[in-house]
């Protein structure tokens, strides 16, 4: 796979990443934005949900590596030192950090905000429900108010039907948008 030297563009660009060292990899490049790439178009997060938990991993063990140890962490993350020694310093990714990918319903929304997402990306996950503009008006509550189990409770009543999800392993491997790119 061959991925876009970004720095040379005047517009912002978001790439997905299943783990900090591709994160790591698409900033180098230039992306101003990341997002988890979960598998999109299935309304099932649990891809999101484990790249998400990937990045977020791979950023605390970055901060508790020893300063010595950060130009091999580097090399095995296939990533640029220079982000990785930022992160180690701040705790977090230079750029924002979006999840994308299955996310269908205000809960998905909550939990990956809870996970250590600075916001979410949905699409079919809306405008294949019953009711897109209700799910979505309650997708953006759940996502502001991802620490209110209150709130996600009574923005998730009377919703209509979700989108219907679509179990990864029923898709074949050729197809999976998430394993595309290095």
């Amino acid at each position: 796979a061959y991925h876009v030297r970004k720095h040379d563009f005047k517009i912002p660009f978001v790439c997905g990443c299943r783990d900090l060292g591709e994160a790591l990899r698409r900033i180098g490049e230039g992306a101003a934005m990341i997002r988890t790439k979960g598998e999109a178009g299935t309304g099932n997060v649990v891809e999101a949900v484990r790249h998400m938990r990937a990045v977020t991993d791979g950023i605390r063990r970055l901060v508790d590596t020893r300063q010595e140890d950060l130009e091999a962490v580097a090399k095995e993350l296939r990533a640029p030192l220079d982000l990785v020694i930022d992160i180690h310093k701040t705790g977090k990714l230079p750029v924002v950090n979006f999840a994308a990918g299955g996310i269908a319903t205000p809960a998905d929304a909550a939990l990956m905000m809870q996970l250590g997402a600075e916001g979410v990306f949905v699409g079919s996950g809306i405008f294949k429900s019953a009711s897109p503009s209700a799910r979505a008006k309650a997708i953006v509550r759940a996502t502001t108010h991802h620490s209110n189990p209150d709130i996600i409770a009574e923005v998730s009543k009377d919703l209509g039907d979700a989108m219907p999800g679509l179990d990864i392993k029923q898709i074949p491997d050729g197809e999976l948008l998430a394993s595309r790119g290095w």
